[in-house]
């Protein structure tokens, strides 16, 4: 049955089917030929899989991420970037870094930073004389930095599954995310060198001030987010309704630039991306239902740990097994049904579920950087008018660094683990 259940998923994705339907399709297969239980608890499963308090927040990061891209905060961001590290060798790739870090404290997602920051990015690369493959590259990838930083959308949907602390897990993520800066910014510099790239305008501090005081109330949005969980002043729901709150006070009051208009239309992007989003939890959630009724998930771990009781090992396998399925399915989809399957196992080999959570949101965000699927690359693609096949051969090099930080964090724990532990434990 459960050969069924895993063949009629793959007929459903080869045929063209959106993952949500491929998995929801598959899990309703498996219910009406086992017998085992009415069909009408796949629509219970999947209405459960989505009540969730935690959850709340996933639109309302969704909907502050939008608005921040709609009022030119992305905009802002970037200049005070550009102002703190466009002097440096290879200037605006590390610029793209920056502004990356910067805007992964606000959106939490990697989508929302390629779409946003990606175009402005990517254009100034391309006036300033940068190759179009070194631009594609490192926009992709700088990309990934986002669900690493709080807020994140990835960890709150693996908290929610996991029950882990949403909280510890945003801390866990804030070194990962900055060692994926360093290294990026590493591999910009060996492109600069090789490539005789130039240095950017000279480093002022009357520009730098100038950019940061026209930056200084966006820059606050990673503050309220970060500190209100932090200090236990919100949930991290609670967290996401502040930042919409934010940056409509800034799109409104304090920019000027957020017509009725442009607010429509980001609430109708925000309500697509929610809706898309849910689905996907919703149906995946019914997949690992079935998964766990049938004990797989404690046959894979017994299988798994029955060949070697080396922790080495182990976390190896699970990291080519994630990496994998990055490459073919949707991240939401691929957490809900991951989790119950490879949680117990990395439990087994004596990772923290907080650390593990870390690997996971890591190795899957390569996934968006990697065919068939790949969504940074189709943006990206779209954004700088090239070929998909061209966005995702740009990129390849710039994986190199971050499977460098994967290979850290996976077996270096304290990477992770020391913030939540200094901060709640």
């Amino acid at each position: 049955m459960i050969l069924l259940l895993f063949a009629a998923l793959a007929v459903f994705i080869v045929i063209g089917l959106p993952i949500a339907l491929a998995l929801a399709g598959a899990s309703l297969v498996y219910v009406i030929v086992s017998g085992t239980v009415p069909p009408l608890v796949v629509v219970h499963r999947m209405v459960a899989g989505v009540d969730s308090f935690p959850l709340l927040a996933v639109p309302f990061f969704i909907l502050a991420g939008n608005l921040m891209n709609s009022t030119g905060i992305t905009a802002r961001i970037f200049a005070f970037a550009q102002a703190m590290v466009g002097w440096m060798r290879g200037g605006l790739g590390h610029v793209n870094v920056g502004a990356s870090v910067l805007f992964a404290g606000m959106s939490g997602a990697a989508v929302a930073d390629a779409g946003g920051l990606g175009a402005i990015e990517i254009k100034a690369m391309r006036d300033a004389g940068y190759d179009t493959d070194f631009s594609i590259g490192v926009t992709a990838a700088s990309s990934t930095i986002g669900p690493l930083i709080p807020p994140s959308l990835p960890m709150v949907i693996y908290g929610v599954l996991a029950s882990a602390s949403i909280g510890q897990l945003f801390a866990a993520g804030v070194i990962p995310g900055l060692l994926m800066a360093v290294a990026l910014m590493v591999m910009v510099h060996f492109y600069a060198k090789r490539r005789n790239y130039q240095r950017g305008a000279p480093f002022s501090f009357g520009i730098l001030f100038y950019t940061f005081r026209r930056a200084f109330l966006s820059l606050v949005t990673p503050g309220i987010i970060i500190g209100g969980i932090l200090l236990g002043i919100m949930t991290p729901t609670e967290a996401a309704i502040g930042a919409v709150a934010w940056a409509l006070f800034l799109g409104c009051v304090v920019y000027r630039n957020l017509t009725f208009r442009s607010f429509f239309r980001v609430s109708m992007e925000s309500l697509e991306t929610t809706v898309v989003i849910m689905f996907v939890v919703a149906a995946a959630s019914i997949f690992s239902w079935v998964l766990t009724q049938n004990r797989v998930p404690e046959m894979f771990a017994l299988l798994v740990s029955s060949s070697t009781d080396n922790p080495y090992i182990i976390l190896l396998v699970i990291n080519l097994i994630l990496f994998i399925v990055g490459c073919f399915m949707e991240t939401v989809a691929a957490i809900t049904i991951l989790v119950p399957v490879l949680l117990p196992l990395a439990i087994s080999a004596g990772v923290d579920p907080v650390q593990f959570g870390v690997i996971m949101v890591l190795n899957l965000m390569l996934g968006l950087l990697t065919p068939p699927v790949g969504m940074v690359l189709y943006i990206l693609a779209k954004v700088s008018n090239v070929t998909f096949e061209e966005s995702a051969r740009a990129t390849m090099p710039f994986i190199i660094p971050l499977l460098v930080v994967l290979g850290l964090v996976t077996f270096i724990p304290a990477l992770s683990m020391w913030l939540p532990t200094l901060l709640y434990r």
